[in-house]
């Protein structure tokens, strides 16, 4: 089972149409997140359908895959990688996760980010040193600092909230709306399982963060406490 015949398999799923569209939506064009980025046309229902097929693929295989030029062989090696994970004993997890932190040039755009790190960086680490997540948050890759914060939703999906909360003290500052997004996210999730822990997360900081940021932190709050965050009036 090679990265090979994954790749015809893919590609023979492919539709230009969707393709077209993927060019588009995931900002493909010159100076954009995305750029340069191609596209078979293969939507993700039909990638995870896939999955069972390709499970037992040797991760050597899936990393040549995950180098792939195309958006969805990415997205599929790295679904791959989470599936393997998941049923892997010790040593296979502690594989797929040096994998993973070897090759994050490859996991380049936000929803490869958002279908991996948690449940390969998050559930790996959350027993473990999480000094790489840090180092990550102050990364010049853009991908790195989402992988960062976007790890932490296992450790809040555990209850743990600190180490949520410390990334997106490093991100407050960040200038590119995909972090604002995802620190925005990760506070609101924060926010779902300990409200009083996100507001006092956000009262010395609120006005000074970013206002995507805050608006995705605060969308599940009451309209009238919404509205009073974004006038600054809390």
């Amino acid at each position: 089972m090679t990265s090979e015949t994954i790749s015809e398999t893919l590609k023979n799923l492919g539709d230009p149409d969707i393709a077209e569209h993927s060019q588009r939506f995931f900002k493909t064009g010159e100076g954009e997140y995305g750029a340069g980025d191609r596209f078979l046309g293969v939507r993700v229902p039909v990638l995870r359908k896939q999955v069972a097929a390709f499970r037992a693929a040797p991760l050597p295989e899936v990393k040549k895959l995950l180098h792939s030029p195309y958006h969805e062989e990415r997205l599929f090696a790295l679904l791959l990688m989470v599936a393997k994970y998941e049923r892997g004993d010790a040593a296979e997890k502690e594989a797929v996760y040096n994998c993973y932190m070897a090759n994050t040039a490859s996991i380049n755009n936000w929803d490869l980010v958002d279908s991996s790190a948690p449940y390969i960086v998050g559930e790996y680490l959350i027993a473990r040193d999480k000094a790489i997540l840090y180092t990550f948050a102050r990364s010049e890759s853009l991908w790195e600092r989402r992988i960062a914060i976007m790890a932490t939703f296992y450790f809040i999906r555990k209850g743990r909230f600190d180490t949520a909360l410390e990334i997106a003290e490093l991100l407050l500052a960040d200038t590119h709306d995909l972090i604002h997004k995802a620190v925005g996210w990760m506070l609101r999730e924060v926010g779902n399982r300990d409200p009083d822990r996100e507001r006092a997360f956000l009262a010395s900081r609120y006005k000074s963060m970013p206002r995507t940021m805050l608006r995705y932190a605060i969308e599940k709050f009451p309209e009238p406490e919404r509205k009073a965050y974004l006038k600054g009036e809390v």
